[in-house]
């Protein structure tokens, strides 16, 4: 990591850093599209055919018999794993679904004014694709993060997509009851999800983060398949000027552990803190080459000149993970995926049992979203009722706001049901 003021000399290397930060996102994307935009047409062409030929390539996959992970594969899975992660999966699963159900927006109506009733009603998607990666470390509990919302949102249909899935992604999954389980990623995956093919059957919307090229194919689809958000690589910034250097420092190494590319930033305005959370950084990676590189790369610790200035530049980077010292900072914050209170909340809760969802906006994307929630697997469907006596007292002017458009079909239509002459327009002769 490297300390960075904000102020004095070092104020213009400040403001070009945090430039850049504030540009992160998806420019790497475009570096695998051109591979990604032919693997999902030659699926969507080939379906099946293409599909196996990149599942052998990429995901190692030995035949076609393999391709669907059967129920007993799962069950059997459960019970291979130890019985205290058995529990462990269960109170997260519990913990995760309680929180989601009670995210669940509702219907409702509402009367107005007399004889107009408005509302709205929820309705689950039909059909969702659940990516899980497999990359570097087994990640039951993103299984877990992306298809309980969706149970709890009432979806009937959950399709999960990972490749080379780890005894304990299937054991997540049986203890879900999951029905349908493809050993597949990367774009290819994403792909058959997204178009369908004999197989697997096209879903409504895809979730779950993914590496580079799982992300460049959900951009790809976003317009035929509906996607939750484009994740990249994990993010932490830390604003604080009291809390402790142990809990600070090792809250960044562990996200940072995630990938070479991982985003660690601190931000305070004491001297003092900065040089104790990067002594206990430095330390704390020692054995953790991932976290080592990923500070190396992409640590700073930013000094700032007033708590008022470590705040605005918090909210300018719009963190995927936010840690503050206490429940009043929460006041000023207006940018993040997901904000962590206190010394005692450490970020890896978070990412496995408190409750709020991990899946969380990267890249500046917390500015305009938050994380996957049970609102991602619903619709709300307006609903509104007239009866005569509301017509008489709004069909007037909204006729003549139809007029003032020009649309006089739209005016014909509201003065037919209040039996009046649709008013002339002043002749220009």
């Amino acid at each position: 990591m490297k300390i960075i003021r904000t102020n004095g000399r070092s104020a213009k290397k400040a403001a070009q850093a945090i430039a850049a930060l504030e540009q992160r996102g998806s420019a790497a994307l475009d570096a695998v599209l051109p591979a990604v935009k032919r693997i999902i047409s030659d699926v969507r062409s080939g379906g099946d055919r293409a599909l196996l030929r990149y599942a052998k390539k990429f995901d190692g996959l030995p035949g076609a018999d393999l391709l669907r992970v059967t129920r007993e594969e799962m069950a059997a899975a459960w019970d291979a794993i130890d019985p205290q992660l058995q529990t462990a999966l269960t109170t997260a699963a519990r913990q995760i679904r309680a929180f989601a159900q009670r995210q669940m927006p509702q219907s409702w109506s509402d009367s107005p004014l007399p004889g107009l009733t408005t509302g709205q009603i929820v309705r689950p998607l039909a059909s969702v694709g659940c990516y899980v990666p497999s990359g570097r470390h087994p990640l039951p509990s993103t299984l877990l993060m992306t298809a309980i919302p969706a149970q709890a949102a009432g979806v009937v249909r959950i399709v999960v997509v990972s490749p080379k899935p780890a005894k304990e992604t299937l054991a997540a999954a049986s203890l879900l009851g999951i029905e349908e389980f493809y050993r597949v990623g990367g774009a290819h995956a994403i792909a058959a999800l997204a178009y369908g093919t004999a197989v697997i059957s096209r879903v409504d919307k895809i979730v779950g983060p993914g590496n580079l090229y799982v992300t460049a194919a959900k951009r790809t689809v976003a317009f035929d398949c509906s996607i939750d958000m484009l994740a990249g690589p994990t993010e932490i910034v830390v604003t604080s000027d009291r809390g402790r250097p142990d809990d600070i420092a090792s809250d960044l190494v562990a996200q940072a552990e995630h990938d070479p590319k991982a985003l660690a930033i601190f931000i305070t305005t004491s001297d003092k803190l900065a040089a104790e959370v990067l002594a206990s950084s430095r330390e704390r990676c020692r054995n953790n080459p991932v976290a080592r590189q990923a500070l190396r790369r992409n640590g700073i610790i930013f000094i700032a000149a007033n708590p008022s200035e470590a705040r605005d530049l918090t909210n300018r980077l719009a963190p995927e993970h936010l840690t503050v010292d206490s429940a009043s900072d929460l006041d000023w914050v207006t940018n993040a995926g997901s904000v962590f209170v206190g010394r005692w909340s450490a970020q890896p809760m978070g990412d496995y049992i408190s409750g709020p969802n991990h899946t969380l906006p990267t890249g500046g994307m917390a500015r305009v979203r938050g994380g996957l929630s049970v609102n991602d697997f619903v619709k709300l469907i307006t609903v509104q009722e007239y009866a005569p006596e509301a017509m008489q007292a709004l069909g007037p002017p909204a006729a003549l706001l139809a007029e003032a458009e020009g649309l006089t079909g739209h005016a014909q239509a509201i003065r037919t049901r209040l039996n009046t002459p649709s008013r002339k327009r002043k002749s220009n002769a």
